[in-house]
């Protein structure tokens, strides 16, 4: 192609934008214009792809640029029985307030030759990138559409991805849709049930105005309850049960030794008393065994998404929304690498000795950069990884030195340290320990106790959030003989676990397949926002008398809807899309049959949600005052909503109508003729017509 070609770049963000638009140019401040959005500036420039003159106009989009709904007619709660949104048409479309970047999008896109994608590289960036080449495409069918592909906002990064533009992944994108799709699908009927069938018929005080409460369903967000009620549950359902065990000691001028009793503990106290009393009278202790070992610590493996989350929570107390966001601040800003990954483990092609170098300046873990970069120290190793890689990017790590800047909050600090000393960490030589165990018997009695030193600390010098417990134990030989310092009798009590902590949480999503490394820390916010569950200072969950009632409710009708399976086995099958094994509309045809048939199980039993419900909260006495809320004859269940009674009623101008009990939400109704003067309900039932016209 001869001539300078027009190139249109569109970024997730426009921070992004500006930051990949002034590598590109090598200008700090590249020349740009207000497009039709104030937030998304259009930056202008020249720059040449292999070989070719472009001229780089450069914009962005705020995330998705569109949304999925259902067509019109069916976005009304009571515009159609909630089973009917199985099968109810969808549309995406660009909602109003981003009509202004469609616009910026479409005129920029008529003038252009070229369409380059610079979305974040995952399945939800992917799928971005397809509604911008839809908007694109609609304006100029003759744009060359390719994509950009990077992990970190740093120069060689950025320069490699657009000299090495590839073909947009459309699976990716499918797999999106899909996700979409059922998830409205099944959220919205399930919400649309659950909250006219509860919400006015219970004293749910929590929200300042409870007539826009919402008894939300999410596919991922009610499995994630699950965990945190499943968990209260066992502990609510412990019994301490006592038990009895033997402990000795032995003090000698080398120090102090405890020994353990190798059977535990044991719950029958007779029998303990028995054992204990012949150790009493026999009780000269006789070393049978000592062995020696090596014992080596190893480094964490590359850090991904979830585990960020997990040791955020862990070692700072930071909630995994909270993480993510200051961790995309950090890769927005350029210093560590895109933190939506998978992969726990580095390409044999990535270069990090490079990484190394860029700390080796650091005040505080700089020399310990350099110790690692000296072959004679002995200090390095390739990392092992954790055998996860979802061949989109690296594991999260620096990618620019720094020392502080001076807009950062303390959690940017700590989290950017935590991201640099785990990357040297696991570049680093397992720590090394020299652990002794000593076995004695007393009276036919085994006891044992360890202790350890360390040699060689390693990754430790550089890992301060992980440390390697242990202390010396006097010396002993086989056969050595010795009376304990101290033999006691000592009781306990079974305790039950604790209440689930975030990074716990995280660990039971991960391992369930709950979410994505993306989204995961999102269905958390929303069991707190939805007062599903509250999360105490030490981040763990508890869950509301609501949440628990919903789950009680799915779990006494026999279904596991709060259970991970079926949602596992949905995002399995999404995954199956995104590399071709299956298609998108045989992933949309499995999920949604088996879902509307729990949805209509769930709606025959309904009574199971009503009961868990009474458990926990008082029935409403509300009343809107409304003819239609008066008391009246029922006539038989609404065939509109199918959640309340059609009962026969008089109005105040003395008219007859048989209404819905569930105005005003459900608006279905019947008036008969005013020249009526009496009306009644009989069990009668004409045998030429049928009642269904109610």
């Amino acid at each position: 192609m001869s001539g300078t070609i027009n190139v249109l770049n569109v970024a997730e963000k426009p921070s992004v934008a500006k930051s990949v638009s002034s590598i590109l140019s090598r200008s700090p401040n590249p020349h740009s214009r207000e497009g039709r959005s104030r937030y998304n500036r259009i930056f202008e420039f020249n720059y040449s792809i292999r070989g070719q003159p472009c001229h780089m106009i450069f914009t962005s989009v705020t995330g998705h640029l569109m949304e999925i709904e259902f067509e019109e007619r069916f976005r009304k709660w009571h515009s159609c029985d909630p089973v009917d949104l199985y099968q109810a048409p969808v549309c995406k479309y660009v909602p109003e307030e981003k009509n202004d970047i469609k616009r910026t999008l479409e005129e920029e896109a008529r003038k252009c030759q070229w369409l380059v994608l610079w979305l974040d590289c995952d399945r939800e960036g992917e799928n971005i990138a397809f509604e911008v080449i839809d908007v694109c495409r609609a304006v100029n069918h003759h744009l060359v559409i390719r994509r950009a592909r990077f992990s970190a906002l740093i120069d060689r990064e950025i320069h490699h991805a657009a000299q090495n533009l590839v073909e947009p992944n459309q699976l990716f994108a499918d797999a999106v849709d899909a996700r979409q799709e059922i998830d409205l699908r099944i959220g919205a009927s399930f919400t649309r049930f659950q909250t006219m069938l509860l919400r006015d018929k219970f004293n749910i005080d929590f929200s300042a105005d409870d007539k826009n409460l919402v008894l939300s369903y999410g596919p991922c967000q009610f499995p994630t309850l699950g965990f945190v009620v499943e968990r209260y549950w066992e502990i609510n359902s412990h019994e301490p049960e006592e038990f009895w065990t033997i402990n000795c000691s032995h003090k000698s001028d080398e120090g102090m030794a405890t020994f353990n009793w190798m059977r535990g503990h044991l719950f029958d106290y007779t029998c303990v008393v028995i054992i204990y009393e012949m150790c009493v009278q026999e009780p000269t202790a006789t070393v049978k065994n000592v062995r020696q070992a090596e014992k080596l610590k190893y480094p964490p493996h590359p850090l991904s998404t979830i585990e960020l989350e997990k040791r955020a929570s862990r070692y700072f107390r930071m909630s995994s929304e909270h993480t993510m966001k200051v961790a995309e601040d950090l890769y927005q800003a350029g210093f560590i690498s895109y933190p939506r990954t998978e992969t726990d483990c580095f390409s044999s092609r990535t270069d990090l000795h490079i990484i190394v170098q860029e700390q080796q300046r650091h005040p505080e873990w700089g020399s310990y950069a350099q110790r690692l970069l000296d072959a004679g120290a002995g200090l390095w190793r390739n990392p092992t990884g954790g055998g996860h890689d979802d061949k989109a990017h690296p594991p999260i790590h620096p990618t620019k030195f720094s020392a502080g800047e001076p807009r950062w909050s303390q959690d940017h600090c700590r989290l950017y340290e935590l991201v640099v000393r785990h990357f040297l960490a696991c570049v680093s030589q397992p720590a090394v320990g020299a652990e002794t165990t000593v076995e004695i018997d007393i009276a036919g009695e085994l006891f044992s106790a360890s202790g350890r030193v360390i040699l060689t600390r390693n990754y430790l010098d550089v890992y301060r959030f992980e440390s390697w417990g242990g202390s010396m134990i006097p010396s002993y030989v086989v056969g050595q003989q010795f009376i304990p310092t101290t033999l006691t009798l000592d009781s306990g009590v079974t305790r039950p676990p604790q209440l689930l902590s975030e990074a716990d949480l995280l660990t039971c999503m991960d391992k369930a397949g709950i979410g994505t490394d993306a989204t995961m820390h999102d269905h958390i916010k929303k069991l707190l926002d939805r007062f599903y569950a509250t999360k105490d200072q030490n981040t763990r969950f508890c869950p509301t008398s609501l949440g628990e009632a919903l789950v009680m409710g799915y779990d006494n009708m026999g279904y596991e809807l709060w259970k991970p399976n079926l949602r596992s086995m949905m995002e399995f099958d999404m995954k199956e899309v995104s590399v071709g094994n299956k298609s998108k509309h045989e992933v949309l045809t499995t999920c949604l049959q088996q879902m509307k048939a729990c949805f209509l199980d769930a709606r025959l039993n309904k009574i199971k949600l009503l009961e868990a419900m009474e458990v926990f909260f008082e029935r409403s006495n509300r009343s809107t005052g409304d003819e239609h809320h008066t008391a009246g004859e029922v006539v038989r269940s609404c065939g509109l909503c199918q959640e309340a009674d059609m009962v026969l009623r008089r109005s105040r101008d003395g008219n007859f109508m048989v209404g819905c009990l569930g105005f005003p939400q459900c608006r279905n109704a019947v008036w008969l003729p005013g020249s009526i003067l009496e009306a009644a309900v009989t069990r009668n039932i004409c045998s030429s017509c049928s009642p269904g016209f109610l």
